[in-house]
């Protein structure tokens, strides 16, 4: 894909009907069921669900980022938003701070839309929303302002994998690149580490509609992301991430899949409650696990696998 012929997807969508999406997306925050909690407490009332954010925005950081992934980063940097809490409870979280003490402040559509273009006009070659399930509708309000002030960077929507379908298709045609996790192949072990219970279902049908929508990661000739499907497995210890079972799954929705296999995993937050997780991996258990991933015929593997 040349970079000149880009045009991100929110561009090609027509200003009332992105409207129309983010109205949607915060009705759906009414009973709230933007993700498969299904919590539906009225958010717009102000009420709280396992997220613990209401109706507002609220944001822990913004900033270049230069610690993502390759085809993200480029020169000038990936374009950060670090929205605050998350629907997702793991107790080993690296960014606990953020998602499990909620650190942030309240923020208008306006200021995450002028985050946006600051960052743009920094360089950055995108703009990623970090954990952003739980606060899309808001995102997507402050796409449709940023907009019209010339916003023209792909959107990257950066989450945990445990995703609500009907909220995902809501932004078929707004998202250039989803670059989900794919956590664990079981569903119990979703269960016990981040207290869902049906994650591995989830995170399966997430999946399939995020490469519904926008297909194989796609890179220009400066090797910069443009749209598609990036996909991170972080490698746990004794194999709780199943990785196996992942791989063969994401060979299942394409060979092409981009794939970031982990290797960064250290005990954080609670993990010492769980024998298995009070040690980092093993270099073996990480080379397993790209095995794992070759061996299911996946290829695209991100360049900083190798140790």
């Amino acid at each position: 894909m040349s970079a000149s012929q880009f045009m991100p997807a929110y561009l090609r969508t027509d200003p009332e009907a992105l409207a129309a999406r983010a109205a949607a997306l915060r009705e759906l925050m009414r009973s709230c069921r933007l993700c498969p909690r299904k919590c539906q407490v009225d958010r717009l009332a102000g009420e709280v669900g396992v997220c613990r954010v209401g109706a507002g925005a609220v944001v822990s950081s913004y900033g270049a980022h230069f610690g993502e992934e390759a085809p993200l980063v480029g020169r000038f940097g990936s374009g950060t938003i670090f929205m605050t809490s998350c629907n997702l409870k793991c107790i080993f979280c690296q960014n606990y701070d953020i998602s499990h003490l909620a650190q942030g402040e309240p923020v208008s559509v306006g200021d995450v839309a002028a985050m946006m273009l600051r960052l743009q006009n920094q360089g950055c070659h995108n703009i990623n929303w970090v954990t952003p399930t739980h606060q899309v509708a808001i995102l997507v309000e402050a796409v449709a302002a940023a907009r019209s002030s010339g916003l023209k960077v792909p959107l990257v929507y950066n989450c945990g994998g445990y995703e609500s379908v009907e909220a995902l298709r809501l932004l078929d045609g707004i998202v250039d690149i989803y670059m989900p996790d794919a956590k664990y192949g079981d569903n119990a072990v979703g269960g016990q580490l981040s207290d869902a219970h049906d994650y591995w279902d989830r995170n399966r049908e997430a999946l399939s509609e995020m490469h519904r929508q926008v297909g194989d990661l796609q890179i220009d000739e400066a090797g910069i992301a443009r749209r598609g499907l990036l996909v991170r497995h972080l490698v746990l210890p004794d194999n709780l991430a199943g990785s196996e079972v992942v791989m063969d799954f994401l060979a299942s929705l394409s060979r092409n899949t981009y794939v970031n296999v982990m290797a960064q995993y250290r005990p954080q937050y609670r993990a010492r409650e769980v024998a298995a997780l009070a040690r980092p991996i093993t270099n073996a258990e990480y080379r397993g696990a790209v095995e794992a991933a070759l061996s299911a015929g996946l290829h695209r593997l991100d360049e900083r696998w190798a140790r």
